[in-house]
């Protein structure tokens, strides 16, 4: 009974405690995706000057995900966590300065610490989660955790939506180059200080959950000082093949989901569909996402992992080629409809590539994970790139019969066909195992 348990009663609370924890850097994802457009907005940046948000955002996490694994090493999951939720907190109040000195670089350095604690939690927390509990159920349990990530998706978009896009007045002007420059510094303050606000107030959050974690009893890793050297876990890791295949997923997936939400809203700039209703329809996006996990986490009770991707990533291919190459708001709605089949693929993917090894090497296999994160930087500052090919509109020219936006998409399509690929390799992997 014990090995099919997903959580026991014995650690419910801190179970909780910690999947509360995906809530919260659900809450920064959504809350920075619409960032790009209002920036663009309010500073006059092209698509490609405005990722440079998802590049701060994304890049943190990269730089700082090996660092907080190699300390988590020589301390707690829970100490991690204490850390992650201080920079995370310092990094949204790093705003308030920010919008003083109306300086868009200074807001990137705000997301950028702040993503270095999102790669202390999400270090801990991802490994820790796998930790409590057999290993038979690892996946559910992890799957089951990352169910509080769109609850916060879902608060972070309904903030951006109501508190920031709707109140900008930068987006009532037709043309803001025709302002006088009274006017438009006036507007610009305005602006940027309706942006800095919710990250100011989630800093103060931030503060009050440091304490209820400093104050919690937490369950403790096993064989916390007995581990390998992080050279003979390193060269493990290098010649997993499902491992470093699963870090290139990761990568690929990560790069896609942002990619697939970010540019909802050029998607719909290209049909006439203004910010506030296509935070809509990224709503609905982030609803069928929180499905899609439930009735996923569901059938990975009675599916391969392996198996189950596959299918998702074959589904998510058909509507980002409907996404492609159907104009108007039919392509929309297979844009929102891709986010059903992405859900259970984060958790799915590092339940995976982690599932054969130990609990010492997961934690450094952990932060290849994380660092994979990446994906989400790199990728949309190319597809902003692809957008800008023809100005900086969103439909300024065709490329092979569509608009550049439209054709932009091709990227999450070759994100997802590797995806296949790598879940059809863990499920034939699995059937051997099973014949032997």
């Amino acid at each position: 009974m014990g090995e099919n348990q997903v959580v026991s009663k014995k650690i419910l609370f801190p179970f909780i405690l910690v999947s509360s924890l995906f809530a919260l850097w659900g809450f920064a994802n959504a809350v920075t995706d619409p960032m790009v457009q209002a920036f663009k907005k309010v500073l006059e940046l092209s698509n490609s000057e405005a990722s440079w948000v998802q590049m701060a955002f994304y890049g943190g996490y990269f730089c700082m995900a090996l660092p907080a694994a190699l300390f988590m090493r020589k301390y707690s999951y829970k100490v991690g966590i204490l850390i992650g939720l201080g920079l995370y907190a310092i990094g949204a109040l790093l705003f308030y300065p920010a919008a003083q000195y109306q300086n868009f670089m200074f807001f990137c350095l705000g997301l950028y610490i702040l993503t270095f604690g999102l790669a202390f939690l999400e270090t801990a927390a991802n490994p820790y989660i796998l930790s409590m509990g057999s290993k038979k159920t690892a996946t559910q349990r992890l799957n089951l955790a990352q169910a509080f990530n769109p609850v916060g998706l879902i608060a972070g978009l309904f903030v951006a939506q109501q508190f920031i896009l709707k109140n900008l007045k930068s987006d009532d002007i037709i043309d803001f180059n025709a302002l006088d420059e009274a006017s438009k510094i006036a507007i610009k303050t305005s602006d940027l200080l309706i942006i800095r606000n919710p990250y100011v107030i989630l800093g103060i959050v931030l503060i009050g959950i440091f304490i209820v974690f400093l104050v919690s009893k937490m369950p403790q890793s096993k064989d916390e000082k007995n581990f390998p050297s992080i050279r003979d876990t390193i060269f493990t890791l290098k010649n997993n093949t499902n491992y470093i295949f699963g870090v290139i997923a990761q990568i690929l997936y990560v790069g896609a989901q942002i990619m697939c939400w970010t540019y909802i809203y050029q998607y719909a700039e290209a049909i006439s569909i203004d910010a506030v209703t296509a935070g809509y329809y990224q709503m609905i996006a982030f609803i069928l996402f929180i499905i899609g996990r439930a009735i996923g986490t569901y059938l990975l009770k009675h599916t391969n992992p392996g198996k189950l991707l596959l299918y998702f990533a074959i589904l998510s291919i058909v509507l980002i080629q409907g996404t492609i190459f159907i104009t108007g708001i039919v392509g929309l709605y297979a844009l929102v409809s891709v986010s059903f089949f992405m859900s259970i693929m984060f958790p799915t993917i590092y339940g995976i590539a982690l599932s054969d090894l130990t609990e010492e090497q997961s934690k450094i296999g952990s932060a290849g994970l994380v660092m994979a994160i990446v994906g989400g930087a790199l990728m949309p500052k190319l597809q902003g790139l692809i957008i800008d090919a023809g100005g900086n509109g969103v439909a300024d020219i065709k490329i092979l019969g569509v608009s550049e936006v439209n054709f932009s998409f091709t990227l999450p399509l070759i994100c997802f066909l590797f995806i296949a690929w790598y879940g059809l390799k863990v499920f034939k992997n699995a059937l051997q195992k099973n014949n032997v």
